[in-house]
């Protein structure tokens, strides 16, 4: 593959909801450009970028794929991205690199629910976007209802419709092109361009052309101006404001065609390169210590490289896809990842064509690639010459809202899980892995898609198998009142016996205060020596439960009086005595049961508002606030205990058909009512 200039990459994100046809557009691209043989298809599991297992079993994409080409004296790296929201890590390394993402919509289901969800993000990550309406071969397809609907449920700018297809479903055969005024037509894959136009479709075309014209120049004012004065720009002028229009992110592009059949899908690598927003309309903002400062894609520069994205191989090892931000790297450089501070050799630079190795000599600015085995480098490190240690802020991973618990099958799987969860980590930093109070080995994801994912990834890569369990809620327990107890221990069998006495008094703390001991004995009833083993016996027993069989938390325990023997008493015998005592006075003082009450924020579109406030309410949820959130949607913030939020990331999705996306975070514990504490003790 040749080098580029910045001006002649284009760095293009594939984004879009699962089924909308992105794998298979970017198949489709690979094969018009020449960079693969023949087209591989979804269904039989041959695709370049779907090459996982767990990507064949299911039929869709589940990562991050790099598959670039050249077309028209310009290379063009595509980033094939999934399109299920529990692969939101995914896709956002991607927009972070992208210079253009096209968002993919299937004329058959239109605007759904991830297209709003990857609209959305893009225009907060300050990605320009492009959109390709696929699937215009199908039954149900219709291209007047998706331009509709992009108009009335995305909004935030004008869509530009640069082409108009030719034909309907079955019989589609051409497409449009309204800024040239010309045919592309389609017979058995071979494209002829620049043919008349439809009689059936030249009014139409005519309409639409004027409308874009005029909604291209509206945001140019010299363009403005000449087309006032009956001087229409030209074509390439045309596409210049658009292009700025684009970065501006005013002006949307909407093309047409189907993957499947190739209609529309050379047009669509011709506009990439004619409008598509080069590297070099892009800066990067890095920190240097205190300061930031804006890198310009300056071939010449400083070599700094941007790892956006990391790939656990499992014959090759860790693969890092990277950016280079500036200046270019080469086999053999050495470089410092600004991160950990460490050296690192870039030993051979490739790029990735699915799982295919593409060899280069080397990556330069606005360019992406790929090293092999480097030490400590991670996704978000820079990589950068010793002595600049910038860094690039990327968007925080998604946040983990499914869990489960994991239960290693034998010891052998238990010795191999740490690492091999280090390693998926690697893969896909959304993943967290944690000890919850329980004792339970938890892994949380964006979603139980990620997750299931990450199981079966566990077995197969590093031959990890476990079992898995719901993660227990943290219920704990606290008193409401005063009381005291006393603990005796008493045994006598041949030689010496055991034998010691202690009186306690628990009484509550403010939530939080955790746990405190205090002696007051006199008179040295209690040896100094086993007050120690006093306190250890009482924290023994808050651990192991007070009368509903949770941990105790909040509580003040006052040694009062006890007696021992100057034979038979020891440790052991006062720990015994005092955990006896501790319960006692547990029981007498009232036990409540603590429950973790989280506080979630809850988007949803606004015509949902009623379904998503009464299932809180169902949950024993306290609505705090609504507020507007980005176009059509509302923001439900509330507080809603912990136990009955274990299947809400399913449960939300299914409410409201995927729009439904939420944070949380804990808040407090509160005490559960009473008549719900014996059903807590059942199913904890």
């Amino acid at each position: 593959m040749h080098r580029y200039a910045p001006d002649r990459i284009r760095n293009v994100a594939l984004v879009g909801h699962h089924g909308s046809g992105k794998t298979t557009l970017a198949e489709a691209l690979l094969h018009t450009a020449g960079a693969i043989p023949r087209r591989g298809r979804v269904e039989e599991g041959s695709t370049t970028c779907d090459h996982e297992p767990e990507e064949h079993d299911r039929g869709m994409s589940l990562s991050l794929a790099l598959a670039p080409f050249e077309w028209r004296d310009h290379k063009v790296n595509l980033l094939d991205t999934p399109g299920e929201a529990d692969c939101l890590g995914s896709l956002q390394a991607a927009l972070s690199v992208a210079d253009l993402a096209v968002v993919v919509v299937s004329a058959v289901e239109g605007v759904e629910a991830q297209t709003e969800a990857v609209w959305h993000l893009a225009a907060e990550m300050g990605v320009p976007r492009l959109v390709f309406v696929n699937k215009l071969d199908r039954e149900r397809a219709d291209f007047d209802r998706v331009v509709h609907e992009l108009r009335e449920r995305l909004g935030g700018g004008g869509f530009a419709v640069l082409e108009l297809p030719i034909g309907a479903e079955a019989s589609l055969h051409g497409v449009v092109d309204v800024l040239h005024e010309t045919a592309d037509l389609y017979d058995g894959g071979a494209a002829s361009h620049d043919n008349p136009i439809p009689d059936d479709l030249a009014i139409l075309e005519h309409e639409v052309h004027d409308q874009v014209v005029e909604e291209i120049v509206a945001g140019d004012d010299e363009l403005l101006e000449r087309f006032l004065a009956d001087d229409v720009p030209s074509v390439e002028e045309l596409e210049h404001a658009l292009t700025v229009e684009m970065e501006l992110q005013t002006e949307f592009p909407v093309l047409c065609g189907s993957a499947v059949t190739g209609v529309g899908v050379d047009r669509l690598a011709d506009f990439l390169v004619e409008i598509g927003p080069p590297p070099t309309d892009r800066s990067f903002t890095v920190a240097a210590g205190d300061t930031t400062v804006e890198v310009a894609c300056d071939p010449g520069g400083d070599p700094l490289a941007l790892v956006f994205h990391t790939i656990s191989d499992p014959y090759v090892g860790r693969l890092s896809l990277f950016r280079v931000l500036s200046g270019s790297v080469k086999p053999d450089d050495h470089l410092t990842n600004t991160t950990t501070g460490g050296d690192e050799r870039l030993h051979g630079l490739f790029t990735l064509r699915g799982k295919e190795h593409v060899d280069v000599d080397a990556i330069g600015a606005g360019d992406i690639g790929v090293a092999a085995k480097l030490g400590d480098t991670h996704t978000g490190d820079v990589l950068a010459p010793k002595g600049k240690p910038v860094k690039v802020e990327l968007r925080p991973q998604p946040q983990a809202v499914a869990a489960v618990a994991l239960l290693p099958r034998t010891q052998t799987d238990d010795d191999k899980l740490g690492p091999a969860l280090n390693r998926l980590r690697e893969e896909e930093p959304s993943l967290v892995v944690d000890r919850a109070s329980s004792g339970q080995l938890v892994l949380r994801g964006v979603g139980d898609i990620q997750l299931n994912v990450a199981l079966e990834r566990l077995q197969r890569r590093f031959g990890v198998t476990v079992d898995t369990e719901p993660v227990r809620v943290a219920y704990r327990e606290t008193v409401a009142g005063t009381a005291e107890a006393e603990g005796r221990h008493k045994k006598q069998t041949g030689g010496h016996g055991q034998f010691a006495v202690c009186t306690l008094r628990v009484e509550p703390l403010e939530q939080g205060g955790g746990f405190e001991f205090a002696d007051r004995i006199v008179g040295g009833a209690i040896s100094k020596g086993y007050i120690p083993a006093v306190q250890k016996g009482v924290e023994e027993a808050m651990a192991e439960g007070g009368a509903h069989g949770f941990p105790v938390v909040d509580v003040k325990v006052t040694l009062l009086d006890g007696k021992e023997h100057s034979v038979d008493s020891s440790e052991l015998a006062f720990k015994l005595a005092a955990r006896l005592a501790f319960r006692e006075a547990v029981t007498a003082a009232g036990p409540v049961v603590l429950e973790p009450v989280t506080m979630i924020d809850v988007d949803v579109p606004a015509n949902l508002l009623g379904d998503v406030l009464g299932d809180l309410n169902s949950r024993r949820g306290k609505v705090v606030g609504t507020s507007p959130s980005t176009s059509g949607h509302q923001t439900v913030s509330a507080l809603v205990p912990a136990g009955e939020l274990v299947r809400y990331p399913a449960e939300l999705r299914s409410l409201t058909g995927g729009r439904g996306r939420f944070r949380a975070e804990h808040h407090h514990d509160e005490v559960v009512p009473t008549h719900l504490v014996d059903k807590l003790a059942t199913t904890s």
